[in-house]
């Protein structure tokens, strides 16, 4: 038999359908590598009795005949800023730890509706903020690859890390991300996996921690661009509950993949060849040109006049909308309370907010509540969401001569942990390229492109229309089929 751990969702799917492996086997394997793989710290809690309990399910489903889920068999790790009902939800912060939902968010439930298990609740940056997964509460996450000649840790990316790790890594064919400026595409690009932000509005964000509600939106990443098409078809859809949803039916994007681009467009935005980008990232761009151009698209120069604006306002937009959201997290209703010694209400919330926030997170809620501030909020928040819609207008102006963009997904590839962490302003940086289609709300997606001369992955990203996820997915796939991408990092742990 295949080692199972190293099939995808599709050939895990299919393979479980036809009876070639059963549905247990597959989360015993899978299991297993979970706890072997303890020194990534890629997961916050294990659950291996949901995988199994969802196995024997779709086990026992097959053999009376009945029809399998989409996603039927596959177990997968869970971002732990998905509410899980009786499984703690922690968002990676101290101030949550210990908070076992009565309620299950609507994502996750569509996938365990599909099919899927739960390996566990994946590691992430605090509350999502962070680009190299090491503002967690739980510790870093470290990143299966390694820098040829070199065992210094390496990040996995943020704020999605656990997830790039742990599909990276083998010990899960895929994950749940979301994704507010770059948070699945980064961390996939960073270890060589396949990630997709859909649409604003595509999946319900009910019961997913808030970091920024206009920004954030659930995706799924997996190491091929099948599965993700087939993992977002489980994902998306209307829920009521959510009132950003988007009421649209959802397509089936597995059945329509196709890598012929013949008639496709693909612009090249000139304002994306910036000065610090590696040069090994900018060859990628040129060869994944290269790779387009075979699979039939033309290669057109397009301008985003406005994108070197976009990084500054997100760094408004979010912290403001993060000062917002987290304000709940006080000490009353839930979670961590910190009540000093004859401490009056005010002091409760701010030892509790003290004690519960990592740097990263007051950093925000900091800088957000300055910007909303009464003598502020005109100067910085107002005009940051003026160039939030020029951005978004550049991208429509765009489409008038091309279908999709490709630009490189970040502009360096992994760096050790820790070589940051003095220099916020250079990690910020890490979601250049990201950012812009995350302030219009448009699909994305990072693909493998190859390793770098010391054996890291980089990736190359795609970004297309509004609800046009399908377009984002043929040109990925078209990549993926000319890259021929299959490396895998060296065990180590």
């Amino acid at each position: 038999m295949t080692e199972l751990t190293n099939l995808g969702v599709k050939a895990i799917r299919d393979g479980v359908a036809t009876g070639d492996f059963t549905a247990r086997e597959v989360a015993e394997s899978f299991n297993a590598a979970v706890a072997e793989a303890a020194e990534l710290n890629a997961f916050i809690v294990t659950t291996p009795d949901h995988a199994l309990a969802a196995a024997d399910a779709v086990d026992a489903k097959r053999a009376k005949g009945e029809q399998l889920g989409r996603m039927a068999g596959v177990p997968i790790g869970m971002k732990d800023l998905f509410a899980t009902r009786g499984v703690q939800t922690t968002a990676a912060s101290h101030i949550l730890e210990g908070f076992v939902p009565e309620y299950e968010s609507t994502v996750s439930q569509k996938l365990w509706d599909a099919g899927c298990g739960m390996l566990g609740k994946l590691n992430l940056d605090q509350f999502a903020m962070g680009s190299s997964n090491e503002t967690s509460y739980f510790g870093n996450v470290s990143s299966p690859w390694r820098k040829a000649g070199t065992n210094a840790a390496m990040s996995p990316g943020g704020s999605s890390g656990g997830s790039s790790a742990a599909i990276a890594a083998r010990i899960a064919p895929a994950a749940t991300g979301t994704d507010t400026g770059g948070s699945i595409r980064q961390p996939a690009a960073f270890t060589g996996i396949t990630g997709i932000k859909p649409t604003y509005g595509r999946c319900s964000r009910w019961g997913v921690v808030a970091f920024a509600s206009s920004l954030d939106q659930a995706g799924p990443m997996a190491r091929s661009v099948e599965d993700c098409a087939i993992m977002l078809g489980a994902m998306a859809g209307f829920d009521p509950k959510d009132a950003t949803s988007l009421d649209l039916p959802v397509p089936d994007w597995e059945a329509a993949l196709s890598a012929d681009l013949k008639g496709k467009r693909i612009g090249i935005p000139r304002e994306y060849r910036m000065e610090g980008t590696d040069a090994e990232i900018q060859e990628s761009w040129e060869q994944g040109k290269a790779w387009l151009r075979d699979a039939g698209a033309e290669i057109v120069d397009v301008s985003l006049p406005h994108t070197k604006y976009a990084l500054p306002a997100y760094y408004i937009i979010a912290p403001a909308e993060a000062s917002s959201n987290l304000a709940r997290y006080d000490g009353v209703r839930y979670g961590l309370r910190d009540l000093p010694e004859g401490a009056n209400l005010q002091d409760m919330y701010a030892a509790t907010r003290a004690a519960g926030f990592g740097d990263e997170v007051k950093r925000r809620v900091l800088i957000g509540t300055y910007v909303l501030s009464a003598g502020f909020y005109d100067a910085y928040y107002t005009q940051a969401q003026k160039v939030r819609t020029l951005v978004a207008q550049d991208f429509e102006r765009a489409w008038g001569s091309c279908d999709l963009i490709l630009a490189p997904t970040t502009p360096t590839a992994s760096f050790p942990l820790g070589s940051l962490n003095e220099d916020p302003l250079t990690m910020y940086l890490n979601d250049v390229f990201a950012v812009p289609a995350s302030l219009a709300g448009l699909p994305a997606m990072s693909v493998p492109a190859g390793l770098n001369a010391d054996g890291l992955p980089l990736g190359l990203q795609l970004v297309g229309k509004p609800f046009d996820e399908q377009s984002v997915l043929d040109a990925g796939l078209a990549i993926q089929q000319c890259s021929g991408f299959d490396a895998a990092p060296q065990r180590w742990w």
